[in-house]
């Protein structure tokens, strides 16, 4: 059966598809600051002096040592954090060496420099380096391409948690009011009901409020608006599966409620659960964008594809459209990933349900 299901599901080109960006996803999320040009925390470097550059600008640094250079950190701390500049980057054009001094024109904008000298003992080695902006940088002068990974890890961990919560408490309210109807299924239904006729955003607004802004109140917020789904969902299911012969043969055996529903009812009703699951993956996503963009998600400085539209929106009818376009693109895509995954799932499974 599971062999047959794989095959099934690989031969859905648009399911492979999404599995293939999602993969790719992950990897990025995984490395972040291993593959990010800025591995600061949260990609946070502004250089003010080259704000606002469109893709592909490329400039010369020279790398001056801080008076008070970061502490040293472990692999797995500069993995999950970054690292903390122990340089200061300065935008030149051209630099001589003269005696124990550098001196350097600073860039200050285009056609604008700044004439400055600093001893060679305060330069790190090599003196002076290259970076290429391949997406730009925002106005504070921070590369939309770092950022842009560095998100990445915010999206996939928004759309996890809610997923992990939505389907836990989904699947624990539904089964309990497919499973044992009467005053128990119309009080959960009841509650069902309520919260299917508050609009989402509305009902994250007000746990929002509740809970603060933040990275992980967003997460908590989103997840507890999504369960309803899942709940209708699991309650149908467990409504269908609790009539079969095999169940009766369970309750004859004497086996308890909770074995029956965990054991016997669960295991056969994950396929339609599996389904539900890419998609709210996919509506977590673009509702932490959604939040982010309206400014009560993920907060300034930490990096999210949402938050970086709002910061760079007012580009788009200007002479740098690619810095709200390209976070906009990554939601489009990782959005259409999950959504072509939950198709094949569905396509693949023979799923047939209605919310």
């Amino acid at each position: 059966m599971k062999n047959f299901f794989g095959k099934r599901l690989l031969k859905n080109k648009g399911a492979v598809a999404g599995m293939v960006i999602i993969t790719f996803s992950v990897i990025i999320a995984l490395f972040a600051y291993s593959i990010a040009s800025d591995n600061t925390p949260n990609a946070n470097r502004m250089i003010p002096e080259i704000g606002s550059k469109k893709p592909g600008f490329s400039i010369q640094f020279l790398q001056i040592k801080k008076n008070n250079p970061a502490a040293r950190e472990s692999f797995l701390e500069k993995s999950i954090n970054g690292i903390q500049d122990s340089l200061t980057y300065v935008p030149i054009t051209n630099y001589t060496i003269k005696g124990g001094s550098i001196i350097y024109n600073k860039y200050v904008d285009d056609n604008i420099v700044e004439r400055k000298a600093t001893a060679l003992q305060n330069v790190s080695n090599p003196i002076v380096i290259t970076k290429k902006f391949y997406l730009g940088t925002d106005k504070f002068g921070r590369d939309i391409l770092s950022r842009l990974i560095i998100g990445t890890r915010v999206s996939l961990s928004v759309g996890l948690i809610a997923v992990i919560i939505s389907i836990t408490l989904g699947i624990f309210l539904g089964a309990l009011a497919g499973y044992f109807k009467s005053w128990v299924d119309d009080t959960i239904m009841w509650l069902i009901n309520v919260l299917w006729s508050i609009p989402t955003l509305l009902l994250v607004f007000a746990i929002t409020l509740v809970l603060g802004k933040g990275f992980w109140q967003v997460f908590i917020a989103v997840g507890l608006t999504m369960w309803v789904n899942v709940a209708r969902l699991v309650r149908g299911q467990v409504m269908q599966v609790k009539t079969l012969e095999f169940i009766e043969a369970t309750h004859a055996l004497g086996y308890s409620n909770a074995r029956i529903i965990i054991k016997h009812i669960l295991p056969n009703i994950l396929g339609p659960v599996m389904v539900i699951a890419a998609s709210n993956f996919a509506s977590a996503i673009v509702i932490e964008a959604g939040l982010s963009f309206l400014g009560i998600g993920v907060q300034p400085p930490q990096p999210s594809w949402g938050l970086m539209i709002k910061e760079n929106y007012n580009f788009i009818i200007t002479n740098n459209p690619m810095l709200a376009l390209t976070p906009g693109i990554a939601i489009m895509l990782l959005v259409l990933a999950f959504n072509l995954l939950g198709n094949g799932l569905r396509d693949a499974l023979n799923v047939k349900s209605k919310l």
